[in-house]
């Protein structure tokens, strides 16, 4: 049985998270080029280049073999939550989903500052961390035919997995994201007050 497995985690500073564990920074093929991976590493034994320390298997090859790499995400927006009550004050406080109608606040909120316009070009407002999701899955190449569409609409089909080649985000991703879009108009809110 092949396992497959995308992880992404999310720190404030992942350099500080590295120098705690120990790990094989993952490779890729860049047009015949070796490089290290922006972003995956391995905590699991795999063979590494004793002269790079990147691992000796691309990482598209090392996960068809079994490997698990995992993607440590910096994410600035964490530089500004104090503690984890601070970050669970802010997961559960409802943002004000009012503030995506100002283009000056949407172009300072991760994950959505570049996408005002297709913002209004939805029917219906964004007024939930689901429909957040359905957004951030819009604004991928594979679903952008969605756009404009009411969201009982999209939520139809958002979630089925493309029958191109074209980049999209799984459900799990697209909601995460949005939870961090929540998150971060919170603390663009408190910061205002």
């Amino acid at each position: 049985m092949k396992f497959s497995a995308d992880i992404d985690i999310d720190f404030a500073d992942r350099d500080a998270v590295l120098k705690l564990i120990k790990h094989v920074p993952a490779a890729m093929d860049r047009n015949g080029e070796w490089v290290k991976h922006n972003t995956g590493v391995y905590v699991n034994p795999i063979p590494a280049d004793p002269f790079t320390s990147i691992a000796n298997i691309d990482y598209q090859t090392a996960e068809a073999i079994g490997y698990i790499k995992l993607d440590l995400l910096n994410v600035n927006v964490y530089n500004q939550v104090r503690n984890e009550d601070h970050l669970n004050e802010l997961m559960t406080k409802e943002p004000n989903w009012d503030l995506l109608n100002d283009r000056s606040f949407v172009e300072r909120v991760i994950h959505i500052g570049n996408h005002y316009d297709i913002i209004n070009r939805m029917p219906e407002p964004i007024i939930s961390i689901p429909r957040m999701a359905m957004f951030i899955a819009i604004i991928r190449p594979a679903k952008r035919h969605l756009i404009g569409l009411p969201w009982k609409e999209v939520a139809s089909t958002i979630w089925d997995k493309p029958t191109t080649d074209l980049y999209f985000f799984k459900k799990a991703h697209a909601v995460s994201y949005a939870q961090l879009v929540a998150v971060h108009m919170n603390l663009l809110t408190e910061s205002a007050n």
